[in-house]
C-alpha cells in the first residue's frame, strides 16, 4: 500500500482548503483511513478518521464541525475538507491507512502535505 498526499498549501483564515490522500494498492482487512498533523516543535495528533466501508467517522474536539473527511471509492481517494481553517490548524498532515485483521492492524502513511493558515 502505498499513499501519496497533497492539496496543502498557504491559506487565510476562514478560508476552506481541501486535503487529497490517494491510495495505490491494497491492504487485506478491514480498512480505516485517518488524518493526523504535525505541528512545529510539537508530536503528531489525530484529526480524524473514516471507515472505508462502513462510512463511519470521528474527529478530535480541535476541528470537529469545520474538517470533514470523505472517500471516492471508485478512485481511491480519502479528502480531508478544512472548513473555516485557523492558524492553529498549521501543520503537515499525514494521511494513515490501517488494515485491521485476524493478524494485528497494520498501518501505512503518506509522505505529509504542509499547510500553513496566516492570520
Amino acid at each position: 500500500v502505498q499513499l501519496q498526499a497533497s492539496g496543502g498549501g498557504l491559506v487565510h483564515t476562514g478560508d476552506s482548503l481541501r486535503l487529497s490522500c490517494a491510495v495505490s494498492g491494497r491492504a487485506v482487512g478491514d480498512i480505516i483511513m485517518g488524518w493526523f498533523r504535525q505541528a512545529p516543535g510539537r508530536e503528531r495528533e489525530f484529526v480524524g478518521f473514516r471507515h472505508w466501508s462502513g462510512g463511519a467517522t470521528s474527529y478530535s474536539t480541535p476541528v470537529k464541525g469545520r474538517f470533514t473527511i470523505s472517500t471516492d471509492d471508485a478512485k481511491k481517494i480519502m479528502y480531508l475538507q478544512m472548513n473555516s481553517v485557523k492558524p492553529e490548524d498549521t501543520g503537515v498532515y499525514y494521511c494513515k491507512y490501517t488494515a485491521v485483521s485476524w493478524s494485528g492492524p497494520f498501518n501505512y502513511w503518506g509522505q505529509g502535505t504542509q499547510v500553513t493558515v496566516s492570520s
